[in-house]
């Protein structure tokens, strides 16, 4: 796990990572990056939570496996496991 993390952080366009628990309370378990700190991180942190549940209670059928968000300035990649939930924020104009 030490040499994906460190993979990630690697990159130019990666702004941070966290990895989240998915059990309630939601707590950050790692993160990397000025703009998962803080409230800020908690914040993220408990979004990513609300937004991969909502998607999976709506796929009631399928498990989702990945997922993107674009926004105009980031995009947010998720990938949500049974127990953890790996967040990665990236510039894509970089």
């Amino acid at each position: 796990m030490e040499q994906v993390l460190a993979s990630l952080t690697s990159h130019r366009s990666v702004l941070g990572y966290m990895l989240v628990s998915r059990g309630q309370p939601v707590t950050i378990i790692r993160h990397s990056g000025v703009v998962f700190e803080g409230e800020q991180g908690r914040r993220y942190a408990h979004a990513v939570a609300r937004i991969v549940e909502s998607v999976q209670t709506g796929l009631e059928e399928d498990e989702v496996r990945f997922m993107r968000i674009r926004t105009r300035r980031h995009e947010l990649m998720i990938s949500p496991d049974e127990r953890y939930l790996l967040a990665v924020l990236h510039d894509p104009a970089v």
